[in-house]
């Protein structure tokens, strides 16, 4: 088991120290979870409470803390206590699981595929026709890279991920079980002939680098050229991209959220949880669209919205408070 002293954590993450403790961390914990070998954070000032019931001897804190630790126990003091608080689940991460071979034999790999210096390749995967896979890049149980495509060095797609043909996945991305990439956009038109006519999805996606996509997420290929994913992206699980939306750079996008087609976001734009964005709407740089709301129209660089249908977030909360004080007089009267 890993085990550090104080000095030790704090040579990882660079902060001041205030107080001390000779007690070793084996683990990090919340603060009313925390043992006395583990580490906690407080990350805001409202949590200064929990400090005195919690049993962890070392807390992270923002350097704005106003309490001190107390009697054997210490805080390191740091500008960012998110970030610092990623350094320090690193020291105490497991293992990832291990491959026995490089290359499994119950791999199926096609003689044209290009796998390239330290790729490992797990039971049950699929390799397409001309595919690349990049150096060092990891593909878990039951893998399935289609004809065309192409895997960055350093990528690791978690089991059950699929990635249709011709879709290009750039380095160092993660993708969680099951994603699935490339699957045809939602795309019908009536007929009175026919009924309902699926119109040919003929284009691809193309992912940029250190991008991460969530279990059972699924990015559509484009109807003519390409879904487009830019660097840096962030993608929970269960969210829906339609076909030809395009990502600018470090987008967030929150579990059950969902892009129609044709949606563009802007370098650093922030989906809540199970927002809806309609089909050719454009979000701004930096702007966030709140959770589970409903956006029809483009939205302004830098906005926050929020509503069904959203609207600027502070005329939302202005409306939702009107309509409870109404409720609440009605119920009086």
């Amino acid at each position: 088991m890993k085990s550090y002293s104080l000095n030790e954590l704090n040579d990882v993450l660079n902060g001041v120290v205030v107080g001390d403790t000779l007690r070793q961390i084996t683990a990090a914990e919340q603060l009313e979870k925390a043992k006395e070998c583990q580490i906690s954070f407080i990350g805001n000032k409202k949590y200064e409470r929990l400090w005195s019931e919690s049993k962890a001897p070392i807390a992270i804190v923002n350097k704005d803390i106003s309490i001190l630790p107390g009697v054997d126990r210490a805080f390191i003091k740091v500008d960012n206590v998110d970030l610092a608080l990623a350094q320090l689940l690193t020291l105490f991460a497991p293992k990832m699981p291990v491959f026995k071979t490089d290359i499994h034999p119950n791999a199926t790999i096609d003689c044209t595929a290009v796998i390239n210096e330290g790729a490992q390749i797990a039971a049950g995967c699929v390799i397409g026709a001309n595919v690349v896979i990049g150096k060092n890049v990891k593909l878990y149980p039951n893998v399935t890279v289609l004809d065309d495509s192409t895997i960055g060095d350093h990528t690791i797609l978690w089991s059950g991920v699929v990635v249709r043909e011709r879709s290009h996945i750039g380095q160092f991305c993660i993708l969680h079980p099951n994603a699935v990439i490339g699957a045809d956009g939602f795309g019908f038109t009536p007929s009175p002939e026919f009924g309902l006519v699926k119109i040919p999805q003929i284009g691809n996606v193309v992912i940029g680098n250190y991008v991460e996509i969530g279990a059972n997420s699924c990015v559509d290929r484009g109807k003519f050229s390409a879904t487009i994913i830019g660097d840096g992206c962030k993608i929970d699980n269960l969210v829906q991209i339609g076909h030809n939306c395009e990502l600018g750079k470090f987008c967030i996008m929150a579990g059950n959220s969902g892009l129609a087609g044709s949606v563009t976001l802007k370098d650093f734009v922030v989906i809540g949880g199970s927002a809806s964005i309609k089909d050719h709407v454009t979000i701004g740089q930096g702007a966030v669209v709140g959770a589970g709301s409903g956006v029809t129209g483009d939205v302004e660089a830098g906005k926050t919205v929020l509503g069904y249908p959203a609207q600027e977030a502070k005329t939302t909360l202005r409306q939702w408070a009107a309509l409870k004080q109404l409720v609440t007089n009605r119920t009086k009267n």
